[in-house]
């Protein structure tokens, strides 16, 4: 009985492996438009962090209507996150060079953090040495993106940076969709069979 609805339940999740599918295609395309730096690159990651914030301060809201406590700061969170997401799709250009500051600056913080925790854990970690050399990778990449240059200030470094970071995160999850789908396609004909 419980193993008949595992069975049913498998075969219904792996059915909507087509899902996963068009999701993987729809990043790997937006991968390309962002690698392709132009501008639609910084009207395509403008608008994918307007509707990021904009879902997301929606999910804030939701939670305000159903947390016991603290109410008003998620719903302030969630007003806030809906008006960064607006201005973010009302002002594409302004929004990218923000977000490519922020991105510059946080790899350069987590890069330090790395640093700090594999110097910590020698004594315990045999490979504490991989998370040094990442730490002092991403130390040495947000400092040359936000060092300035000759005349811009770093804003050419740092966009290079974002849409790098972008376009490349978006590949890796669209390929991982892809891969994850066809999974799911091979899992939901061998519970077929099962049934």
């Amino acid at each position: 009985m419980v193993a008949d609805a595992v069975i049913a339940d498998t075969e219904e999740f792996t059915g909507r492996w087509g899902w996963f599918l068009a999701a993987g295609v729809a990043w790997v395309i937006f991968g390309f438009v962002v690698l392709s730096f132009n501008q639609a690159s910084v009207w395509a990651i403008a608008v994918f962090f307007g509707i990021g914030f904009i879902a997301g301060g929606m999910m804030e809201l939701v939670l305000a209507a159903i947390a016991p406590g603290w109410k008003w700061l998620y719903a302030l969170i969630g007003i806030v996150s809906i008006l960064a997401g607006f201005m973010a799709l009302i002002w594409p250009g302004e929004t990218f060079l923000v977000l490519a500051a922020i991105v510059a600056w946080l790899l350069l913080f987590y890069g330090i953090i790395d640093i700090v925790f594999a110097i910590g854990s020698r004594h315990i970690d045999d490979l504490w040495w991989l998370q040094l050399i990442g730490g002092v990778a991403m130390v040495l990449l947000g400092l040359w993106a936000i060092s300035p240059d000759d005349s811009t200030v770093s804003t050419w470094r740092t966009t290079v940076l974002l849409v790098f970071w972008v376009g490349i995160a978006a590949l890796m999850r669209g390929i991982s969709d892809i891969v994850l789908a066809f999974r799911f396609r091979s899992a939901h004909k061998q519970v077929q069979q099962l049934a």
